[in-house]
């Protein structure tokens, strides 16, 4: 406390004036040295209590930045888990289908599952490793293949140069989610990803994720991630369809 010190100061020198001035009335003396005492045991006491506060803030943000941390974490799990396990998911769906009527075919699509799972391994080791390295003109490709094997006609631009630098990881966490989303609600039969330098689109034909997608899932922590970089999440029910855009002004 500012004004702890000075008091303390004032304690000493009326001890000594007490004991070394001539004259100085001994009650006086006395008891201005009990009343300053007094204000110095308040302040002692008050510096104590807020060195206990500060401590006390210290812990709180520190399991702030803790539960930060998980929910970051949570959510990155969330992601890559949810859409690959989608995939796969679907592929192995295709491939029970195909398995008597063209088996060359669901040799194809056995042996994408193994190399998709692989994928996912790996990504889940990237995000307990403290990395986020996601690639938009992979998650590009990866929703050609998702969509492929889910039989939706895949629309999807062949080039990512015109988006900017700081925008690239969004738009493909923007591209995982919507496409993650359009496979497991929509009954689409086309999906379409729109890119600019200044937003990505996914858009599809179907019904719509009615009461399947609620807030709180993959389009909350995208949200965050979008609010991160100054840009916002707009969805939009369609006749027919559905569409998810992430833009920034």
């Amino acid at each position: 406390m500012r004004w702890a010190a000075p008091i303390v100061v004032l304690v000493v020198l009326c001890t000594l004036a007490v004991g070394w001035i001539p004259g100085w009335p001994d009650q006086v003396g006395n008891a201005f040295g009990v009343v300053a005492g007094a204000l110095a045991v308040f302040g002692f006491k008050t510096v104590l209590r807020r060195n206990e506060d500060l401590v006390s803030a210290h812990t709180e943000n520190a399991q702030l930045l803790v539960d930060n941390e998980r929910n970051r974490f949570a959510r990155d799990l969330h992601d890559i888990l949810g859409h690959s396990l989608t995939v796969i998911t679907v592929k192995a769906e295709l491939a029970q289908r195909l398995i008597d009527v063209d088996p060359a075919r669901a040799r194809d699509e056995i042996n994408d599952l193994e190399r998709l799972s692989r994928d996912a391994l790996a990504d889940i080791r990237r995000a307990v490793e403290g990395y986020r390295e996601l690639t938009l003109p992979g998650e590009l490709a990866r929703a050609r293949t998702a969509l492929s094997a889910a039989e939706i006609a895949p629309r999807i631009p062949q080039s990512t140069d015109e988006v900017p630098t700081e925008l690239r990881e969004l738009f493909a966490w923007s591209v995982r989610e919507g496409i993650t989303n359009v496979i497991r609600h929509s009954g689409a039969r086309r999906c379409e990803i729109r890119l600019s330098p200044s937003s990505v689109t996914i858009r599809d034909d179907g019904e719509g994720p009615g009461c399947d997608l609620r807030e709180g899932s993959g389009i909350t922590g995208l949200r965050e991630r979008a609010a991160a970089v100054g840009a916002t999440v707009t969805t939009r029910t369609l006749s027919p369809g559905f569409s998810l855009e992430v833009s920034r002004a």
